[in-house]
């Protein structure tokens, strides 16, 4: 896994609204969060909603959530980039949805999983890595996760869990069979 600590590994990818993105885009942000994500699975689904939340939330606040789809789409074609701009349409995300073809990203970032998070701070340092919350189920969550990690960066404040284990569908790399 990426080290708590570690710097932020730059990419250079392709968005849902056609433009090309890099970690120079998001400089005058206080905090990036990179989300390893994709459409096909239900875990993902099932936290769309509050993510756009987060987004909302936090925007304000100097805070970038960006969308990272890192799946192969040969063995997935629900995952392509035609269908992630779809997706991103129909659910309204406000937030760049990012096609990393060649999976390098991800196997930089060591992710393993969507959704999978990696929050770096002002100095693109890595601060937080795991999940979104506690429970796929909105009803049932009792730790918000990264809500708390994102509160604490912005007062200054050590975060109190800096890892937890994420947990969804794993990424569908290219090379499985």
């Amino acid at each position: 896994m990426l080290a708590i600590g570690s710097p932020s590994e730059d990419f250079n990818l392709r968005g849902v609204d056609n433009r090309t993105y890099s970690l120079d885009d998001f400089l005058e942000k206080e905090i990036l969060v990179l989300m390893f994500t994709c459409n096909h699975c239900p875990y993902v689904q099932a936290y769309e909603t509050r993510l756009i939340s987060i987004q909302r939330d936090y925007l304000s606040k100097g805070v970038a959530l960006v969308a990272i789809n890192s799946n192969s789409e040969m063995r997935y074609p629900e995952d392509s980039f035609d269908n992630m701009v779809q997706r991103a349409a129909e659910k309204g995300y406000n937030f760049p949805y990012l096609r990393d073809g060649d999976q390098s990203v991800a196997a930089r970032y060591k992710a393993e999983y969507t959704p999978e998070i990696f929050v770096f701070d002002k100095e693109r340092k890595l601060r937080y890595h795991g999940r979104i919350d506690d429970s796929k189920d909105e009803t049932k969550v009792t730790s918000r996760d990264l809500r708390g990690a994102l509160d604490s960066i912005l007062s200054g404040k050590e975060i109190t869990q800096p890892e937890t284990h994420a947990f969804g569908c794993t990424i569908k790399w290219a090379d499985d069979q």
